[in-house]
C-alpha cells in the first residue's frame, strides 16, 4: 500500500498567520518554494490560484491543466496577470464531460 505525503501551503502577502498549524504560510517568492519542492523526491505538485501566482510561478511550470467550461458567466479573470512572457506548450490530452466542459492538458515544450 502506497503512503500519501502531502505538503500544504498559503501563498499570501496579506495574510499574518497560518490557517492552520499544517499548513505553511509562505509570504515571500513563491518561484523559490516551488523550485525547492521541485527538486525533492516524490509527487507532482498542484497549484491552484489567481493570475497574479500563476504569473508568478509561470517558469516553474511543467504542465497546464485548464477546465474549459461552456459557458460565459462573467467578464473573466486573467489566467497569468502580469508582464507577457511567451512559453511553450503542447496538448496532451482532452476530457470531454457529459456537461460539456472540457479538460485539456498541455506540456512544456
Amino acid at each position: 500500500m502506497c503512503k500519501l505525503v502531502y505538503y500544504v501551503a498559503v501563498f499570501s502577502t496579506t495574510m499574518g498567520q497560518s490557517p492552520d498549524p499544517t499548513v505553511e504560510l509562505v509570504a515571500a517568492d513563491p518561484s523559490h518554494t516551488a523550485r525547492r519542492l521541485k527538486a525533492e523526491e516524490g509527487l507532482d505538485i498542484w497549484i491552484v490560484g489567481g493570475g497574479k501566482l500563476a504569473h508568478s510561478l509561470l517558469p516553474e511550470i511543467d504542465r497546464l491543466i485548464l477546465k474549459q467550461n461552456a459557458s460565459v458567466i462573467g467578464s473573466g479573470i486573467p489566467m497569468f496577470d502580469g508582464p507577457f512572457q511567451p512559453q511553450l506548450f503542447r496538448p496532451t490530452d482532452l476530457r470531454q464531460l457529459d456537461s460539456g466542459i472540457r479538460i485539456l492538458s498541455f506540456d512544456r515544450l
